[in-house]
C-alpha cells in the first residue's frame, strides 16, 4: 500500500515509518529536514523535503497514495510559528491534496481528551482540524492516545536532580504509551473501520507511581514534594495571563493535565519502569 507519512522525524512519527517499512508497504515522507531521517535510521521509499506551512512546496504530495498518516504537531512554538500555523493549516493543506488526489482514508493523531479540552491553546488547533477532517469527503480515524513516555522523562530528570515535585498528594492516575507501542494502533488503523480510537499503555499509574519508578530506575532513594494544588491553578492563570501563548501554550498544558486523571483503555507492552531504566543506560 502506497503510504503518505507527515512528521516523521518526530518522536511517535519515527516508529510509525519503521513500523510501515517493516510490513512492506511503500512510504513517502513529508518533512522539513531530510537528515533528520538519518538520524532517526529511517530510509523510507521516497522523500519530499517541504515546509508543510506553504502549500506550493508540497503541491502533488498526495499523487497516488492510499493512506495518509499525519502525527504534525509542534509541542513548543517556535520559528515564529503558532499551533494555528502547524496543527491547524498545516494539517488542512495536507487535507487539501488528499481530497484533490483522491486518497482512500486519513489518519490523524489527536490527543486523549483534546475534544474537552479546547479552551487550551495547544487542542484548539488541534480539535479544529478534527472537526475539518471529520466533515471532509475522506474515511478518516482519529487516534487520541494518552500521554508518551518521552513526556513522563521530565519526571525523571527531576528525579535525576534528587527531588521530584508534584501537584496535589500524588494520586492522580495516567497511563501514558510508549511510541513503539503506539505506532502499532497507527498502522493498525490503516485497515479497521474505527473513527476513533482512545488508547493509552498498559499499565494505570498514579503520579507518586511514576516518580518512584524514575527513582528505582536510578537506584536511589525517593524524595518527593507535595505542592498545594491552589498554586497549580493560580500560576496556570498567572502566566495565560501575563504571557503570550508561546510561553504558556506548554506550561498551560502541563499543568492542566497534571490536575486532572488521564486514563485511556490499556494497550501494548512497554512498562514506564522499563524506559526510565533505558534513559538511565544512556547516562552511561
Amino acid at each position: 500500500m502506497n503510504i503518505l507519512l507527515v512528521g516523521a522525524t518526530g518522536y511517535l512519527g519515527s516508529y510509525i515509518a519503521k513500523a510501515l517499512l517493516q510490513q512492506n508497504h511503500r512510504v513517502r515522507v513529508v518533512v522539513r529536514n531530510a537528515k533528520k531521517l538519518i538520524q532517526c535510521g529511517i530510509n523510507p521509499s521516497e522523500t519530499i523535503q517541504a515546509q508543510v506551512t506553504e502549500p506550493t512546496s508540497i503541491a502533488g504530495c498526495c499523487e497516488s497514495i492510499d493512506i495518509v498518516i499525519s502525527t504534525l504537531g509542534i509541542t513548543r512554538q517556535k520559528d515564529g510559528l503558532t499551533y494555528m500555523d502547524v496543527d491547524y493549516q498545516a494539517n488542512m493543506n495536507i487535507l487539501f491534496e488528499a481530497q484533490k488526489s483522491g486518497v482512500k482514508k486519513f489518519i490523524y493523531v489527536s490527543a486523549l481528551n483534546g475534544n474537552h479540552l479546547k479552551h487550551l491553546k495547544i487542542f484548539a488547533a488541534k480539535e479544529k482540524f478534527v472537526e475539518k477532517l471529520q466533515q471532509s469527503t475522506l474515511a478518516y480515524c482519529i487516534v487520541r492516545p494518552n500521554g508518551f513516555f518521552s513526556d513522563m522523562a521530565e519526571l525523571f530528570n527531576m528525579a535525576k536532580k534528587g527531588r521530584v515535585y508534584l501537584f496535589g498528594d500524588g494520586y492522580l492516575t495516567a497511563n501514558p504509551i510508549h511510541g513503539e507501542d503506539l505506532a502499532k494502533v497507527c498502522v493498525d488503523a490503516i485497515d479497521n473501520d474505527e473513527r476513533e480510537i482512545i488508547v493509552g499503555g498498559p499499565e494505570i499509574l498514579t503520579q507518586n507511581d511514576m516518580a518512584l519508578a524514575a527513582f528505582d530506575a536510578l537506584g536511589e532513594p525517593p524524595a518527593i514534594t507535595y505542592i498545594p494544588d491552589w498554586i497549580r491553578i493560580i500560576v496556570c492563570r498567572l502566566v495565560r495571563l501575563f504571557s503570550g501563548s508561546r510561553f504558556y501554550g506548554p506550561i498551560e498544558f502541563f499543568l492542566t493535565v497534571m490536575g486532572m486523571d488521564m486514563v485511556a483503555p490499556l494497550s501494548g507492552t512497554y512498562t514506564l519502569k522499563d524506559y526510565y531504566i533505558t534513559l538511565n543506560n544512556k547516562r552511561d
